[in-house]
């Protein structure tokens, strides 16, 4: 089975959260100025979290498997972690505990009729439904005239990380803040793995961004992770302009893997009413595609 190797996950993972942890932050003395490593010592990082050298050589290693929760939680605190970073590593674990079978979750690659009504349903902002590979599964009418820059391409289903990285001169037009957006999708991406190592098409998706995308390579060798959280996106449509738009990203407790997210602006600003033109625009177009047309 095509999987990302979990032991080197682990190790990259721990050695680059603490080589960017000074004793200084960590409150430790630093004795002497010739330190011959870039952040704290594994010794350091151990006397921090409360176990020993050995144990947390092995860890760094990738052993995991037989950590308790307790012991993640205080690696977590000594190396700073933030809340994203924190539940990746609790994920890696996770994973590493689990046994073969249980760990092959296929995320969801559908999207059920009742979910397809909600878009639906949802007729004055732009909604859509993704997976964690970035996959666009299902849009409403709005967010298919949103983002046809991002349907533009012919393979489906659309996938935003392949527009973002291997379309990059039409990223950078369509998305005015491109570099604070190529950061999140690799580190939102990076969690995915974590989550779900063993996912062959999240594998193959990493595996030809990597292949075609020095700036990819770039970021996902930062082993930075992200979640999907509520905030702003700057886009810069071809038809409306610029919109600065609310983004709510909420996953389907029904449907483990799959993001709801949904782009509003508040009454009376511009972008009201450029998503109010561009449902004038979508509305007289020749023959609109179906979303049945647009993603299948």
């Amino acid at each position: 089975m095509v999987k990302i190797d979990l032991r080197t996950e682990i190790k990259e993972f721990l050695s680059s959260r603490r080589a960017r942890i000074t004793p200084e932050r960590a409150g430790l003395p630093a004795y002497g100025g010739n330190r011959r490593v870039k952040g704290l010592r594994r010794e350091e990082v151990a006397l921090l979290a409360g176990v020993s050298v050995d144990y947390y050589v092995r860890m760094e290693r990738g052993g995991l498997a037989g950590t308790s929760d307790g012991v993640l939680d205080a690696l977590a605190s000594a190396l700073h972690l933030d809340e994203a970073e924190r539940d990746h590593l609790f994920h890696l674990a996770r994973q590493s505990r689990a046994p073969g079978g249980s760990r092959r979750r296929r995320p969801a690659g559908t999207v059920r009729p009742a979910l397809r009504q909600v878009l639906d349903a949802i007729t004055d902002a732009p909604a859509w439904i993704c997976n964690g590979r970035y996959d666009v599964l299902a849009v409403n009418h709005l967010a298919r005239a949103l983002f046809s820059p991002v349907l533009a391409d012919a393979r489906r289903p659309a996938n935003t990380a392949r527009f973002v990285y291997l379309d990059p001169e039409a990223a950078k037009t369509f998305f005015v803040d491109y570099d604070r957006i190529a950061r999140d999708v690799a580190a939102k991406l990076r969690m995915e793995a974590g989550r779900n190592p063993y996912d062959e098409e999240l594998v193959a998706l990493v595996g030809e961004l990597s292949t075609r995308s020095e700036l990819f390579r770039q970021r996902w060798a930062s082993q930075d992770v992200r979640l999907h959280r509520s905030g702003r996106k700057r886009l810069h449509h071809p038809v409306v302009g610029q919109l600065d738009l609310d983004v709510e990203s909420m996953e389907l407790s029904a449907e483990p893997g799959l993001l709801l997210t949904v782009y509003t602006a508040a009454a009376g600003t511009a972008t009201a009413d450029g998503l109010a033109l561009l449902a004038s625009w979508a509305a007289s177009q020749e023959n609109p595609a179906t979303e049945t047309q647009a993603l299948s």
